[in-house]
């Protein structure tokens, strides 16, 4: 079995069972016989453990999982993926995304090409423009604006969308950035950008990050963010700035 790729790609899976988009799937794997995808299924309660192992079943060599039987959250399943994959596998770059497909595996993939020229880090942006699809429910869209402008003026960067769920790093910055637990559950995006602020400084990091507008992404319309934790938004970035802004001081 080989354990040599060019890519990784880390899914987290909550109850994806009945949604997962199987032949999707498929099709891009067998495409792409140098990337592999490892599953981390995060407690799901339904058949979503049973399709994963299926498809398994079919691509041996390039699908792997890794199984919770309790709910751990997407960050620190999304650090057990990536983790897991750099003890397991030699490969140049990995990327997170969600299992929805709201950004494409091909698409996904594509973003490869942007890891060169010093570039260690780079990240989809769902901006709306022309040549592109984009397609957000208006209250998703409102909030996700308010979020964003706010981590960015937090983050003192010029950053449109922090929190798009595609993310892909060349192996290196992914050691550093996935070697402690995070803070928040749901904003381990924000804290991905200090460490890396912390790892290379304010001006270097600028070097090393790159945005990249999205061709395509749909809103499925089942986030698994409840509209409720928007109240512990703000307490969370409060000790994420808090716990980086210390840490550089000392």
């Amino acid at each position: 079995m080989s354990n040599q790729f060019h890519t990784v790609m880390v899914i987290p899976c909550f109850n994806e069972g009945k949604k997962f988009q199987l032949n999707k799937y498929k099709v891009f794997i067998l495409s792409n016989p140098n990337v592999l995808i490892c599953f981390v299924n995060d407690g799901s309660k339904e058949n979503t453990l049973v399709v994963l192992k299926e498809l398994q079943r079919e691509f041996p060599i390039q699908v792997d999982i890794v199984s919770y039987e309790k709910n751990i959250g997407k960050a620190a399943a999304v650090r057990t993926g990536i983790n897991h994959s750099l003890l397991k596998y030699e490969f140049e770059y990995i990327a997170y995304l969600d299992a929805d497909l709201a950004v494409s595996l091909e698409e996904c993939l594509s973003l490869t090409q942007y890891l060169s020229n010093g570039i260690e880090f780079c990240f989809g942006s769902r901006i709306a423009r022309i040549g592109s699809t984009i397609e957000r429910k208006r209250s998703r869209f409102l909030i996700g604006r308010f979020i964003a402008t706010l981590i960015s003026n937090i983050l003192s960067l010029k950053v449109y969308d922090t929190q798009c769920g595609c993310k892909l790093f060349t192996k290196k910055l992914s050691k550093e950035v996935f070697s402690e637990v995070f803070i928040s559950k749901w904003l381990f995006d924000v804290e991905i950008f200090f460490r890396i602020i912390k790892l290379y400084g304010k001006q270097e990091s600028l070097k090393v990050m790159y945005e990249v507008p999205l061709i395509n992404w749909v809103d499925k319309g089942d986030s698994k963010v409840k509209y409720t934790y928007v109240l512990k938004i703000f307490f969370d970035l409060y000790q994420i700035k808090r716990k980086y802004t210390s840490s550089n001081k000392s």
